[in-house]
């Protein structure tokens, strides 16, 4: 493919990107795709042929900027600290360099999760070994007794959250955008501390 190609072909992700996020899948329109990225439409099925082959493509690269990493990770023999310190440092890395992720997972959950959860299978993603080492941990006394889906939905959230509530963050605390970026560096340290506190014996 010809350097035009590629570059028509990221034009047509990123506004597929934000469409998506914008309508969800059911309300997303090819042709509003295409008048997003500036192309006819017939030039948009060329390159994709279908709206499922394009949102295909659009969650690939957002699987690839989070998945890979996470399965490594979860899979690594590492003690239960060194996993939650990479963790947090993985995935607040993945969502500054892609701050759209959190509106387009959520997006797609609230309109498709059937579709969300296909990829999340796919991608070989499984906590129940991490579920285990927590528990392992818990009943060696290593940290406090915690259930591990709480454990693991707490840190998410508190990754996700100042993303997805910028606005809101920025507006209380009358950040500007530069004061928010060192906010985000300082809060990686934050999280990890909270949760390590937070089962510590």
């Amino acid at each position: 493919m010809t350097i035009a190609g590629e570059n028509t072909e990221k034009q047509i992700l990123i506004a597929a990107r934000d469409v998506f996020i914008a309508k969800g899948y059911e309300g997303a329109r090819m042709q509003e795709i295409a008048d997003q990225a500036g192309i006819n439409k017939a030039l948009l099925h060329y390159y994709f042929r279908s709206k499922e082959n394009l949102f295909d493509a659009v969650f690939s690269e957002v699987a690839t900027h989070l998945f890979p990493a996470m399965k490594q990770l979860l899979e690594a023999d590492l003690g239960l600290t060194e996993k939650i310190t990479f963790f947090v440092k993985i995935y607040l890395q993945a969502l500054h360099e892609n701050p759209y992720i959190p509106a387009f997972v959520i997006n797609t959950l609230n309109s498709n999760p059937e579709r969300f959860l296909k990829y999340i299978k796919k991608s070989g993603i499984n906590p129940k070994g991490l579920q285990q080492q927590i528990e392992a941990e818990a009943a060696r006394g290593l940290i406090r007794k915690v259930k591990a889906e709480h454990l693991l939905v707490n840190i998410i959230a508190m990754c996700l959250f100042p993303f997805i509530a910028r606005p809101i963050v920025q507006n209380i605390f009358d950040m500007k955008d530069e004061e928010y970026l060192l906010y985000l560096q300082d809060r990686q340290a934050e999280i990890i501390d909270f949760v390590l506190k937070s089962i510590a014996v």
